[in-house]
């Protein structure tokens, strides 16, 4: 059973750098860390190579975007532990407006190994977001949902292996992963790149959300700089008590938004019970 879980925010991004760069996968949106970002990665590494090694994650579940398979790499090696690609722990986007495509979405977790060798592609993930976006409870309720089925899939594939675990992803996904394991939907907290968040499950604890204590949020003591550029719900662009839509990507048009939700059947959730 997972008793840890550590949650990283990735490291600095290069177009918060410069203008001119390249999606090294060709997926939109999908920029990759900076110099900066990448001597962050090395520190998170460091910071977790120099814990003991029963307190040390012996997997690492990331999301498919770039920056954070970037930021999990050297964790990766470092540690010799996998890394899983999860398509639930993916960036937010707020919904799309009407005629502009979808957002974007990317590769599997096998064509993701082209890049980064230390993906292991034996899991599938297990929750994938909509692609016309989420409203700020529908991200709760996505990061949520995606929690109770990675915990017993964890266990059904990998039985009392991963006790503890690394999540990699997003400001808004590392916000909503902490407030649904400590169960607080209003609990404040702005992130900063590779910021750390630790969470251990409570004692007789058997569920997932709200089944876990904080003992660190969003901390940036391992961090040489500290915590950069941190993030939190609040900076989202409001209007008329909405968040403001976004264009989709061009030529989505006509894509349809599948798959979306849990991968994961009943049956095999009932199986691990």
């Amino acid at each position: 059973m997972i008793e840890t879980i550590y949650i990283a925010r990735h490291g600095f991004r290069m177009n918060w750098v410069t203008n001119s760069w390249a999606s090294p996968t060709g997926l939109p949106r999908d920029p990759p860390l900076a110099a900066y970002g990448e001597s962050q990665a090395e520190e998170l590494a460091q910071y977790f190579l120099a814990l003991p090694e029963e307190e040390r994650p012996t997997a690492i579940f990331s999301s498919p975007y770039y920056r954070c398979l970037q930021t999990a790499k050297p964790t990766s090696k470092a540690l010799d532990v996998p890394i899983y690609v999860e398509h639930g722990l993916s960036e937010w986007y707020s919904p799309v407006k009407p005629g502009t495509g979808l957002h974007p979405r990317p590769a599997s977790a096998h064509d993701l190994q082209a890049y980064f060798p230390q993906i292991d592609p034996a899991w599938a993930s297990v929750w994938y977001p909509s692609r016309k976006g989420e409203l700020v409870e529908e991200v709760h309720d996505r990061t949520g949902g995606c929690l109770e089925v990675l915990h017993p899939q964890t266990e059904r594939l990998y039985p009392s292996q991963h006790k503890r675990i690394l999540l990699v992803s997003h400001a808004a996904i590392v916000i909503a992963l902490t407030r649904e394991l400590v169960g607080n939907r209003d609990l404040h907290l702005r992130v900063g790149c590779c910021s750390l968040t630790i969470v251990k499950r409570k004692l007789g604890r058997e569920d997932v959300r709200g089944a876990y204590d904080h003992i660190k949020l969003a901390s940036g003591a391992h961090l040489e700089q500290g915590a950069s550029r941190d993030w939190g719900l609040e900076d989202i662009v409001v209007k008329d008590g909405k968040v403001v839509e976004e264009d989709g990507v061009s030529g989505t048009e006509e894509d349809d938004d599948h798959p979306v939700g849990s991968q994961v059947s009943d049956i095999q959730l009932a199986a691990r019970m």
